[in-house]
């Protein structure tokens, strides 16, 4: 073979490689976009179900953030005696077993959102126990003690659910 059929063959060859190419880029490029379509149309048929399940896990724990809320459950929970160390013992479980019974909401929310919440429920118990080593000497006055610690700070609860509801308004 002489340089001019190398050159005549390789004029030949070019267009047919650059079709190729050209052919293959495209295909990949469709085939991408079906598989974005088809992942997007999956994900926004999973949203249509999750998302009331999503916003009922939400719900429970606004729930309960309320119900651990230092003046609800002080409300919510009375001394069934006089013994302070009772008293406290009987808020933190009432917390413990609320926590326990929301414990598989989590798996429906942010990390971040989950551990706000656990931050609140620990800040709770934290605040009785806290006031349990006052010096009052009985569940009622331990009562009034816890409520008057919080009389005047924002209870870890309500930073919690403002969390809550802000982590909620993002799923629009």
């Amino acid at each position: 073979m002489n340089g001019d059929s190398i050159l005549q063959l390789f004029a030949y060859l070019l267009p047919a490689v650059v079709t190729g190419v050209i052919a293959f880029y495209f295909f990949r490029l469709h085939t991408k976009n079906e598989e974005g379509r088809r992942r997007f149309l999956l994900h926004k048929d999973s949203q249509k179900e999750t998302l009331p399940v999503r916003l009922q896990a939400y719900e429970r724990m606004a729930l309960f953030l309320e119900r651990i809320a230092i003046n609800n459950l002080v409300v919510r929970v009375g001394p069934k005696g006089q013994d302070k160390s009772n008293y406290e013992n009987l808020l933190i479980k009432q917390i413990e077993k609320e926590f326990e019974h929301n414990l598989s909401q989590q798996i429906y929310m942010s990390d971040e959102c989950w551990n706000i919440i656990k931050a609140a429920k620990s800040a709770t118990i934290q605040i009785i126990r806290s006031a349990g080593m006052s010096e009052s000497e009985t569940a009622d006055k331990l009562r009034e003690d816890i409520l008057n610690q919080t009389m005047d700070k924002q209870s870890p609860s309500t930073t919690a659910l403002a969390f809550v509801k802000k982590e909620i308004s993002q799923l629009w």
